[in-house]
């Protein structure tokens, strides 16, 4: 039986430290390459173990059996609100998951209800119109770099999906080059009251995206649409008292959703499509069950593409293998004991998914492109106890689901229209802070398969 992490007052022994500068610590290694330092302490001490980041400890928790803690006691022995001053830099102290429980509880009420079943399938239309203009624009053949064309994709899927299909007109051209700039305020290091042109272009974007999505609340309020789409049902929000969410919340949840929907989605479908297109065997297997499922259901509802399992095997491999959320944060927020090691007060406290995801006992040949390893977690609706890349507990991203639905209808309308070929089969990721997105160039070759499909 596992020993649950207590309170602690008694000093037992401080997890093993893995070697750094006399002052810097691991700093400059954490901002090079922050998972190949955790990859070193794992290898020369296990699954628990210790870095410093400049004057700061941080203990590093991996595996199932320490991670499961770790969204355990989020709120409670863990502090997601002390860990990342960033964020609450770029949004706010009070929104969402750094809100105080009750606060965050009301906020997650309110965003989890757009990423369920019924709204689920009905952002499959506004999805598979955006990759029918986007397969125009492809035309019959040719070549374009991953990562960089997914991306505005991604955004403009995410924009006429959640926000409402003719949000991009409401916002203008300048919204998607401002978000960019607000998206350079990621910092895990330095202090953020340094003057470094990136932190401070991100707060200026961070005022102009305010004044934008204010003015868009308005106008909302003042002539309602009919259906509501996500601006319209967030505008009329009202916590459980009655009382009218304040547009400051409101505008970061826009933010944050967008945020976590474009990062995240944009490289974990990139990836997908790598991994795809380097496994031709399976790939083929993914293709033939596609021409088969989808030939019954010409309107691809919902239940249509849940039944895509190879597709969704692959994705979920994928994920393990190149997880975007690579690295997860906490404070301690009270002294406390676990696996038998002493965490000082105020240490962050670290899990990654893109460690504790390729342990071998865990996952064995945890390097290899294996998705037939999920084929009994998919079908029976659970999630493999190594998984942690879409967090856990009560802090489980409420966009899984959706992020999922995304990366099918981009990944099945590809593979659907367009024999694919990898040109750049083995491309670098992303490092420090930056989203581990595969490093450009990545190029594809397409070639139209067959006539447009009903995708």
């Amino acid at each position: 039986m596992r020993r649950r992490a207590a309170r602690t007052t008694t000093l037992a022994p401080e997890p093993p430290s893995v070697p750094g500068h006399p002052i810097l610590g691991n700093a400059l290694q954490f901002m090079r390459d922050p998972v190949a330092l955790l990859r070193q302490g794992a290898e020369e001490h296990g699954r628990v173990f210790s870095v410093r980041l400049g004057n700061k400890p941080a203990v590093v928790l991996l595996g199932p059996e320490h991670t499961r803690f770790f969204f355990e006691e989020t709120d409670k022995l863990l502090s997601i609100r002390e860990a990342y001053p960033f964020f609450r830099k770029m949004f706010h102290e009070n929104l969402y998951f750094f809100a105080d429980p009750p606060e965050y509880k009301e906020q997650r009420k309110i965003l989890i209800p757009p990423f369920q079943g019924r709204k689920l399938s009905g952002y499959i239309d506004a999805m598979t119109k955006e990759m029918r203009a986007f397969g125009t624009r492809l035309g019959d053949s040719g070549e374009f770099d991953l990562a960089p064309t997914l991306a505005p994709l991604i955004m403009d899927i995410n924009a006429s999906s959640l926000l409402g299909s003719d949000c991009r007109e409401e916002l203008g051209p300048s919204f998607l080059p401002e978000f960019h700039r607000f998206r350079e305020g990621t910092e895990f290091v330095l202090p953020l009251w340094l003057p470094i042109p990136r932190l401070l272009r991100s707060q200026a974007a961070k005022k102009r995206l305010h004044a934008m999505l204010s003015d868009l609340l308005a106008r909302r309020r003042a002539v309602p649409r009919e259906p509501a789409d996500l601006i319209q049902t967030l505008a009329e929000a009202r916590y459980s008292d009655g009382r009218a969410v304040p547009d400051h919340i409101i505008v970061n949840m826009i933010l944050v959703l967008q945020w976590a929907g474009y990062e995240t989605t944009t490289g974990q479908t990139s990836w997908a499509l790598i991994e795809l297109l380097r496994n031709p065997e399976y790939l083929r297997s993914v293709v033939a069950e596609q021409d088969a499922v989808l030939a019954d259901d010409p309107e691809r509802r919902l239940d249509t593409l849940t039944r895509l399992e190879r597709l969704g095997w692959g994705v979920s491999e994928s994920v393990r293998l190149h997880p975007m959320a690579f690295l997860m944060m906490r404070a301690a927020a009270a002294d406390f004991e676990v696996a038998g090691f002493h965490v000082r007060k105020g240490s962050l406290v670290l899990a990654s998914p893109a460690v504790s995801q390729r342990l071998s006992d865990v996952f064995p040949d945890p390097d290899a492109f294996h998705p037939e390893r999920f084929a009994a977690e998919r079908r029976d609706g659970t999630q493999h106890s190594g998984m942690i890349a879409f967090g856990g507990g009560l802090h489980r991203c409420v966009g899984m689901h959706y992020a999922n639905l995304v990366m099918k209808v981009v990944i099945g309308y590809l593979l659907e229209n367009f024999e694919l070929e990898l040109v750049d089969p083995d491309p670098g990721k992303g490092s420090g802070s930056k989203p581990r997105w595969p490093i450009s160039p990545c190029r594809v070759r397409y070639q139209r398969r067959k006539s447009e499909g009903a995708l």
